[in-house]
């Protein structure tokens, strides 16, 4: 992954090279004990008088489909299934090839006195990390999706929204629970995904709603779901993000729907706010996977580590593939080429460009669907 940006962003993202350690540390969460976080905005709550349903065809069949895809996080789940975090963690680190120090040498730094328990240990963290972040992005979408239903214009829209809401509170539901009952502790949202969330609910525009939450930030979870269910053999996780796979796909596909005729009608000056936006958006979503706070509670400085993270072969394959969702939906939002290809420019050097031609959410999110034989009634207890 190219390291430097074009300078003209520079001051759009406050650091002229995009793997500048320094400068993605600078943003950290100080507010790691606060319950409540407020974040003002100011939109229009618009009402529809034209109760037509189906206008809009696309997105009505999305709705259909969304309610007869409902599922039950209490009671559709093997919550009975025992979770050995430690041997799972093992069994992950197996299957995702070398470990980091047999990759980048070690030898100076904090981890060269790393035996087995430091490593699973940290294994044991990133996965409470990780699933506290997929915690806190739900409910980012949750309250996004509920701002939607108000200020989108279109009853369709409107009717797909409502069955999102309940969606998105279903998933922090369930990422909550596996969290109190299966791992073994929380982590309080990380800096730049809560600058990112405070960003999308905090504009007053409809359209920059479903582009930050539903493109950006769904599309990413969209690949990191799947990454995370490939790579892992717990029985009641991989069923759990199963179940929200099949969600989150709907999720992206009603944004792209929604989006591409609307953007079709925008000028220069507004698409290109919008390309900027997105580009924004990855750079942030991108730096919060480097797990400082992991770092933090292993005691280890993140300044003395993430270096050797950011050079180590599988972390930048990762970074990449967690745009493989994204960048063919800004293609088939136009976003991607409109102008003088910006948006284009800025993927090619996030080394990102090669998914533009993958197939986009709104035509692959039946693929997602859950089939006859995966569908949750009455799901039986498993044992590990």
């Amino acid at each position: 992954m190219a390291s430097t940006i074009d300078p003209s962003v520079s001051d759009m993202i406050g650091r002229e090279d995009v793997d500048d350690i320094e400068a993605i540390l600078s943003v950290s969460n100080t507010d790691v004990d606060e319950l409540l976080h407020a974040v003002h905005s100011n939109y229009d709550t618009v009402f529809s008088w034209d109760y037509e349903k189906g206008s809009r065809p696309k997105l009505d069949r999305l709705y259909e489909k969304a309610k007869s895809s409902m599922w039950n996080a209490q009671t559709d789940l093997p919550w009975d299934t025992e979770v050995d975090q430690e041997k799972l963690v093992v069994e992950q680190q197996l299957m995702m090839g070398p470990p980091l120090h047999t990759l980048v040498d070690l030898s100076g730094t904090p981890l060269a006195k790393w035996g087995e328990k430091e490593w699973i240990q940290f294994g044991v963290e990133g996965q409470n990390w990780t699933l506290s972040q997929f915690m806190h992005g739900e409910q980012g979408a949750l309250v996004c999706t509920a701002k939607v239903v108000e200020s989108v214009p279109w009853i369709d829209a409107k009717y797909y929204g409502s069955t999102q809401v309940m969606d998105e509170a279903r998933h922090v539901e369930v990422f909550s629970k596996y969290l109190d009952e299966k791992l073994s502790g929380h982590y309080p949202i990380n800096a730049h995904l809560r600058l990112l969330l405070d960003d999308i609910i905090a504009d007053s525009r409809w359209d920059m709603t479903f582009l930050g939450m539903q493109i950006m930030v769904e599309g990413l979870a969209l690949a990191a779901f799947g990454f995370m269910h490939s790579m892992t053999q717990e029985p009641l996780l991989r069923q759990l993000l199963r179940y929200v796979m099949s969600d989150e796909a709907r999720h992206v596909a009603f944004g792209v729907l929604a989006l591409q005729d609307y953007y079709a009608e925008l000028g220069n000056t507004e698409i290109r706010e919008r390309q900027e936006f997105a580009f924004e958006a990855a750079v942030r979503m991108r730096d919060r996977f480097l797990q400082q706070e992991v770092w933090d509670r292993m005691g280890v400085s993140p300044k003395d580590v993430i270096p050797l993270t950011i050079a180590a072969p599988d972390r930048r394959q990762f970074q990449v593939m967690l745009f493989s969702k994204i960048v063919p939906n800004l293609k088939k939002l136009g976003l991607l080429d409109a102008g003088d290809g910006w948006l284009r420019e800025r993927f090619t050097e996030l080394g990102a460009i090669q998914f533009e031609n993958w197939e986009d959410t709104a035509e692959e999110y039946a693929a997602f669907q859950l089939a006859e034989g995966e569908k949750p009634q009455q799901a039986e207890p498993q044992t590990a």
